[in-house]
């Protein structure tokens, strides 16, 4: 067999794989994930709030009960809004800065981690983790497959404008 023929197969892979791209189904895909991994952290401080609201670091000038209340708040509903698509961009700033709060907390070590409700908690990667896919989202937005692409065109189409003029979507 020749070198070009071994090649051949290769070089169409690379291309057939470099060259087809579902970013829509990506995003999607992205704020599923994003959405069911920071929502069940809220769920989990819901079910155990009663154990959790003493010890839950106090932040922003608010006890301990207020901030857990306020991160289950966040973790819920904007998981919600993100998985639907809906004011994605809008949606993707308040987790950003809870986990920005959060790693900032684990840093300056002024949490006892073992009375979280977090699984992971030696490790201080996972507010980081989110805050990078949280950025990310805001970048890129929803993509098509989002409620706010349906809003999008509701109010293009009643505009009478065009889509292509108005929208930016790869």
């Amino acid at each position: 067999m020749t070198r070009h023929h071994v090649l051949h197969p290769l070089k169409k892979f690379l291309l057939r794989s470099t060259g087809y791209s579902y970013p829509n189904m990506g995003r999607l895909f992205l704020r599923l994930f994003v959405g069911i991994m920071l929502m069940q952290f809220g769920l989990r401080q819901l079910s155990g709030f009663a154990e959790t609201a003493d010890s839950f670091p106090a932040v922003l000038g608010m006890n301990s009960e207020w901030s857990l209340i306020v991160m289950i708040t966040i973790e819920i509903v904007c998981s919600l809004c993100i998985m639907a698509g809906f004011l994605t961009r809008v949606s993707c700033v308040p987790p950003f800065v809870a986990m920005l709060i959060a790693e900032i907390t684990l840093i300056a070590g002024n949490v006892d981690m073992t009375m979280m409700v977090q699984p992971w908690y030696q490790q201080n990667y996972l507010p980081i983790m989110f805050m990078g896919i949280f950025f990310f989202l805001f970048i890129v937005g929803p993509g098509k497959i989002s409620v706010d692409y349906l809003i999008s065109l509701r109010i293009i189409h009643a505009e009478d404008r065009n889509e292509d003029d108005e929208l930016e979507i790869i």
